[in-house]
């Protein structure tokens, strides 16, 4: 009686390990297609045949370049007149970088 307890009791063990392998090996084929998805949209995106949101993407980042360009060398200005101004360009380049990364950050998610 003993050898059947034990006996059944590694069948059931047996069982549990198949099914957790199996439930881990699923997991791990949905995240592996999840990022095969996730890969071929980015591909999509940017890949050489996407050359509208190419562009698009250049001409606002040459747009965000000049107006950060733009806003530098008036504040640069405003310092050489007046000690105070550094604050201020303190605090927007810290309010910039700011709002830059909450930019990208939504169009990721």
């Amino acid at each position: 009686m003993r050898d059947r307890d034990i006996k059944h009791q590694l069948q059931d063990v047996g069982t549990q390990v198949g099914e957790r392998a199996r439930q881990y090996a699923d997991d791990a084929g949905n995240t592996a297609q999840t990022l095969l998805d996730r890969g071929r949209h980015l591909g999509e995106r940017f890949g050489p045949r996407s050359k509208r949101y190419s562009r698009r993407l250049t001409t606002t980042a040459e747009d965000i370049a000049d107006e950060a360009n733009y806003h530098y060398r008036r504040l640069r200005r405003q310092v050489n007149r007046h000690p105070a101004a550094t604050v201020a360009i303190v605090a927007g380049t810290i309010g910039a970088f700011l709002l830059l990364r909450r930019a990208f950050r939504s169009d990721d998610d």
